[in-house]
């Protein structure tokens, strides 16, 4: 299996996405709960008209079953997922998270954003399958 390029509409969202979390840290600074940078971020999503469904659901396949009560922060326009996180730095387990999460909703393209720092730009993770 090569490489597949993400399609431009997936990277039109992405680089959106950031920017509407980079104006939220912008406006907001580091030291809030992640549920605050998750409102925030819903309402600067809405008024830049970028689709995203907020605390989505999804089924995490296990064998021959579908256990159910697994939510992700954001799933914006039905083809990435953005994880939130308000901690001193990433650790190996917040990008293995991503990627399980990525895996069990059949997608390529995730987020990890992390408001606890100075600038955004270092508490940006981009990860692709």
């Amino acid at each position: 299996m090569g490489y597949e390029p993400i399609p431009p509409e997936d990277e039109e969202l992405t680089k959106r996405t950031i920017g509407a979390a980079i104006e939220v840290h912008r406006a907001l600074g580091p030291g809030f709960l992640e549920r605050v940078y998750e409102e925030a971020l819903c309402y600067e999503l809405t008024e830049a008209l970028v689709p995203f469904e907020r605390q989505k659901s999804v089924f995490v396949p296990y064998k021959k079953i579908l256990i159910r009560g697994h939510r992700i922060d954001l799933l914006v326009g039905n083809r990435i997922i953005v994880e939130l996180k308000c901690v001193d730095d990433f650790s190996p387990i917040h990008q293995a998270q991503l990627i399980s999460y990525l895996k069990a909703a059949g997608l390529r393209l995730g987020l990890l954003l992390n408001f606890k720092v100075v600038l955004l730009k270092d508490g940006i993770k981009r990860i692709v399958l």
